[in-house]
């Protein structure tokens, strides 16, 4: 009996570290100048918080963070290289560096981002892959490599964005940014 007891907390303990939580969702749509509007919301369907992005004539984007109130909480400059690597740069709402993001695309299509904090240690990857029919999945490890959650995105026919996070603690919220 005590094997068996043991045998069944070992088999819940391997399904609840192999759970994934619904941690929120984000909505995308792009306006007609290539803006786009993102709706952060929890796993309640609560809304947290906007992201508002724009490109400038150089293909350089800068996305405002704000929370539900409408209060700016940060901004994300990001920039593009000539070999399409991109670099984006997170600020406070004070203009306070907090982080960075560095991507890049390999042949297959497949995008790398390693992510740093303001004294550039890195602080976590994400890889994301994309299918056939233009639908993502993205993969998030920490720093020590360890699968954080996921975040999968599908666009519709008018080009909104979906976005599913789920992660492996129920209190972590990942977002896009």
């Amino acid at each position: 009996m005590k094997k068996l007891s043991m045998m069944l907390m070992a088999i819940a303990f391997a399904i609840s570290a192999s759970a994934q939580y619904n941690v929120g969702t984000s909505t995308t749509t792009t306006d007609i100048f290539g803006n786009q509007t993102t709706t952060h919301r929890n796993q309640y369907g609560q809304t947290t918080g906007t992201s508002t992005s724009s490109t400038d004539y150089f293909g350089n984007r800068t996305t405002t963070h704000r929370d539900s109130y409408g209060n700016t909480i940060g901004t994300s400059t990001t920039s593009t290289d000539y070999f399409g690597n991109t670099t984006t740069t997170h600020r406070d709402r004070y203009g306070n560096t907090t982080g960075t993001a560095r991507s890049n695309t390999d042949f297959f299509g497949n995008t790398n981002t390693t992510y740093s904090d303001n004294y550039g240690r890195s602080i976590g990857t994400s890889t994301t892959s994309t299918d056939y029919f233009g639908n993502t999945t993205t993969t998030h490890r920490n720093r020590y490599g360890q699968t954080q959650g996921t975040s999968t995105s599908s666009t519709d026919y008018f080009g909104n964005r979906s976005t599913q996070q789920r992660s492996n603690d129920s209190s972590t919220i990942i977002w896009s940014w």
